[in-house]
């Protein structure tokens, strides 16, 4: 943290879009199926953009960032193992979590420039803005394992909970808790964890929920373990803007609205519970 007597020029840099290197973008139709059936163009693809066709197609396109890093296909495996003992799962879902996290902050984070003095004489310095704190908001309840080392990535952060439930028979969403502060500014930086966004429901209502007190899109990320294409055609649909960051992009889901081949319950699971 910069502190007054390191001061002698400040230069504030602000943040800039992922690179398209490891974006997959996903074309999106207002006549798109939320259907479970898979598609082989929702396939997992790292490599360069889906590109638009035209100027209707490109206001369309959501970025979906998949992280091409080893430690992310370590960390998913081992969730993914349905015999991985609860506290393991829960630990490779932090350390999954702090790695998106990471990917996420290269984007979202704004820096001031300032000159230090070091033993020997003087050093340009970056560091992340101080006005500019991280809003982590995790949607309850496996929200939370994805966050837990949120502090060692965003230097200046808040976690504001969300608690939402969604009902087996219908898959609709509905919220139970709201720790959302009651403004947003539209220069306040909001990070959204969700480990799964299969549907698209919940994820969907978080994000108008943040929207509704005044947070731009533009400032918004929504980071998950495993999305599935039904919530990415419903999240294009509806904030074509949107950011966000996926460990792994799974083809379908079940009929009872679980990804496939996902990694079951992430609440039960991370949190030893049926």
């Amino acid at each position: 943290m910069p502190s007054p007597s390191m001061v002698r020029s400040g230069v504030r840099s602000g943040s800039c879009r992922p690179s398209p290197r490891n974006l997959t973008r996903f074309r999106v139709s207002s006549s798109s199926s939320s259907s479970s059936s898979s598609s082989s163009s929702w396939a997992p693809k790292l490599v360069g953009l889906c590109r638009a066709t035209s100027k209707e197609d490109a206001r369309m396109q959501m970025a979906v960032y998949v992280p091409p890093h080893p430690l992310v296909k370590h960390f998913m495996s081992i969730a993914r193992n349905k015999d991985t003992p609860s506290a393991a799962f829960r630990s490779a879902m932090a350390e999954l979590g702090r790695l998106l996290l990471y990917e996420c902050a290269k984007d979202l984070l704004q820096t001031v420039d300032f000159e230090v003095e070091t033993p020997c004489g003087v050093a340009e310095a970056t560091f992340v803005d101080p006005s500019k704190p991280v809003t982590v908001v995790p949607v309850l309840r496996a929200g939370l394992v994805l966050v837990e080392q949120a502090h060692l990535v965003f230097p200046i952060s808040r976690t504001c909970h969300l608690g939402y439930v969604r009902d087996e028979e219908t898959l609709e969403a509905s919220m139970y808790l709201d720790r959302l502060p009651k403004q947003f500014t539209s220069d306040d930086l909001v990070v959204i964890a969700d480990p799964m966004v299969a549907t698209g429901g919940t994820a969907i209502n978080v994000v108008r929920d943040v929207l509704d007190r005044g947070a731009d899109i533009k400032n918004v990320r929504l980071v998950c373990a495993v999305c599935a294409p039904p919530a990415l055609t419903k999240l294009g649909e509806e904030f074509p803007e949107l950011i966000m960051y996926s460990a792994m992009i799974d083809p379908e889901l079940n009929d009872k609205g679980y990804i496939v081949p996902g990694l079951g319950d992430a609440g039960d699971r991370a949190y030893g519970t049926e």
